[in-house]
């Protein structure tokens, strides 16, 4: 009969593969909600109180705090308006300004 490390051992292996594997998916994931979210409520923003409010302001530099992230952390950033990563540091950060 096989000792219990020896069964354990290539187990914690192959999970530890998996979760390493996973992470990036997962940072990516992230990524992609967090922008999605601070462009929804952006547009909440702007249409609820104004291109100029404190509120759209504040969506605004979550807006640009969260591609920040993105591409820091993963060099990419998803643009929820073409609903694709961009591999560029080429976003506006006056592209919800509407002015």
């Amino acid at each position: 009969m096989k000792s219990p490390h020896a069964i354990v051992a290539p187990l914690a292996l192959g999970a530890a593969l998996t979760l390493m594997a996973v992470g990036p998916a997962r940072a990516g994931d992230d990524c992609q909600k967090r922008t999605e979210k601070a462009d929804h409520k952006l547009h909440q923003a702007i249409e609820k109180h104004g291109p100029d409010s404190p509120d759209a302001q504040h969506w605004r530099e979550e807006l640009a705090a969260a591609r920040s992230y993105c591409w820091e952390h993963g060099h990419r950033w998803w643009d929820e308006d073409t609903h694709q990563w961009r591999s560029e540091r080429n976003w506006d950060d006056h592209d919800h300004d509407h002015r």
